[in-house]
């Protein structure tokens, strides 16, 4: 061995990979730097890994050796950089293992330049599949790199981003293999647009609802507008039948928030075998025991919670009161904002969180309504204090589910049905993103006081009939607000420009309810 490849193995890192971590809903690079030299044998990993990329070294050398590689004699040095920001998890494990073989001359890796590499290594050297590669994938395409080396399991979720090369690899030779040049692995392409064109797994359909053609209609508004919604009702009016089908109205979810879904989705996990992309706007639906670290995120390394799950699609809170008052009040930010940030000891993330509130509940603890409830008016008070008067201000709609009558439980002929409900709703939501363009809203439940001044012009007769309703009514300057929002979510639906004042007033019904109860 001469003397200027014993100074380069002490000196110098003898390889470099890229590969990247998810900090949050994004990612970010790592470089993978391996140095072999003399000495002692030992692996020392560096870089702020934690306990799952600690343990990789076990794992990673159990796969070099069941792959047909040799044992890396001597110390080895992996240092994963940037140094000051934390690497989790076991995608480290395929970079790692290339970079032990590329640092012992074992290969010659003349690709690693051009690609991301992820993926955790089983002992025998096969790969399985790792979360958050949609988030890694996007990344690699903007760092402009040719493509990303991911587990085969992988493959199709970060294929639906476009130009990019997605190699799968089913073990650490053939990975080592793709980069040697020896072997060639053809991309995997995935056709979005006939994943868009399936159709939906759930056949819930709003025709299945017999009745209720008021609550129908407020909830064909609240799709239109993107407004929060609470109905009201004793149990077995249909409540939750109702809500479950509110993401069917919904207009269909465009590329770019179909990404921003699934890169969430990923990260915790919930795609479904073979699933790339979500395709249907989710649909979340949290026990009422659930914590304010599972609603909005958390634990000790910050995990995105059920507000973000929903992200582009719909919360259902059923039987709304059992939720404890902590937890829902940890809600008022994001229903406002539209994103959660979320400060632990390991840092401080923020998740996005643009969703539908849709909250079902009994008017009073026996689940009748006041007038008939056994229920002392001490009882009902204390049962419908859980629910603060700040969070029900965010929520633009309150509808009564009266009982279903009998004459439309028998009826034959069946409601609308979907389909056509989400027609009218795409044909308002069509208007607001005329309206809006080029501005950070998107629908009119999310206008500031600057678009509700400049799009929601009323006359001198509607102005004075609605102060008349916020006085009567003890509404907050905050209820005012969202009337006037429902108000333009309403005359979108009739293709109307101009607010009138019978927009104005049934937007008032909508905020009558909850001053009847919680007074």
């Amino acid at each position: 061995m001469t003397l200027e490849r014993t100074a380069r193995q002490v000196g110098d890192v003898l390889a470099q990979i890229y590969s990247a971590t998810v900090q949050g809903v994004e990612a970010s690079s790592v470089e993978v730097e391996v140095d072999s030299s003399f000495g002692n044998t030992a692996i020392v990993i560096v870089g702020l890994p934690d306990a799952a990329v600690k343990e990789s070294r076990d794992r990673v050398l159990t796969a070099v050796t069941n792959s047909g590689f040799k044992f890396p004699m001597g110390r080895t040095t992996i240092n994963l950089a940037p140094a000051d920001s934390r690497k989790e998890g076991p995608s480290f494990d395929l970079p790692i293992g290339i970079g032990i073989l590329a640092a012992t001359e074992q290969i010659e890796a003349h690709r690693l330049e051009d690609f991301v590499l992820v993926g955790e290594l089983a002992l025998t050297g096969g790969l399985r599949p790792v979360r958050g590669v949609l988030p890694i994938a996007l990344h690699a395409r903007a760092t402009g790199r040719r493509g990303i080396l991911v587990p085969q399991e992988n493959a199709t979720e970060a294929a639906v981003v476009s130009g990019l090369d997605v190699i799968p690899v089913g073990n650490l030779r053939d990975a080592a293999s793709f980069l040697e040049g020896t072997l060639e692995l053809p991309p995997v392409r995935v056709d979005v647009d006939a994943l868009f064109a399936k159709p939906p797994a759930d056949d819930v359909d709003m025709m299945d609802v017999r009745g209720q053609e008021s609550v129908k209609r407020a909830l064909e508004i609240a799709a239109a507008g993107g407004h929060n919604i609470l109905l009201i009702g004793p149990p077995g009016t249909g409540k939750s039948m109702l809500a479950r089908r509110l993401p069917t109205i919904l207009p269909p979810l465009t590329l770019e928030e179909a990404l921003e879904t699934t890169q969430i989705h990923s990260i915790c996990g919930l795609l479904g075998p073979g699933q790339p992309l979500v395709t249907t706007r989710p649909f979340r639906t949290p026990h009422h025991t659930a914590s304010d670290a599972g609603l909005l995120g958390g634990s000790m390394n910050p995990t995105p919670g059920e507000i973000s799950l929903a992200h582009h699609g719909v919360l259902f809170l059923d039987e709304l009161p059992e939720f404890r008052r902590s937890v829902l009040e940890t809600m008022r930010q994001p229903l406002e904002e539209g994103r959660v940030t979320i400060s632990r000891a390991a840092g401080t993330m923020t998740f996005p969180s643009q969703f539908m509130l849709a909250a079902a509940m009994n008017p009073t603890p026996d689940g009748k309504m006041p007038s008939e409830s056994r229920s002392s008016p001490r009882e009902i008070q204390n049962y419908l204090g859980r629910i603060s008067g700040p969070l029900l201000d965010r929520i633009d709609l309150h509808v009564e589910v009266p009982a279903v009558k009998f004459a439309d439980l028998s009826r034959a002929v069946p409601g609308e049905s979907s389909a056509s409900v989400r027609a009218r709703v795409v044909a308002a939501r069509d208007l607001q993103r005329r309206r809006f363009a080029g501005g950070r809203v998107t629908c009119n439940a999310r206008m500031g006081p600057r678009e509700l001044k400049a799009h929601v012009a009323l006359d001198a007769v509607t102005v004075t009939l609605l102060g008349h309703a916020v006085a009567d009514l003890h509404l907050s300057a905050r209820a005012h607000d969202r009337i006037l929002k429902v108000a333009r979510t309403i005359a979108d639906l009739s293709g109307r420009d101009a607010v009138s004042q019978d927009d104005v007033f049934e937007a008032v019904q909508y905020r009558s309810l909850d001053r009847q109860l919680w007074t």
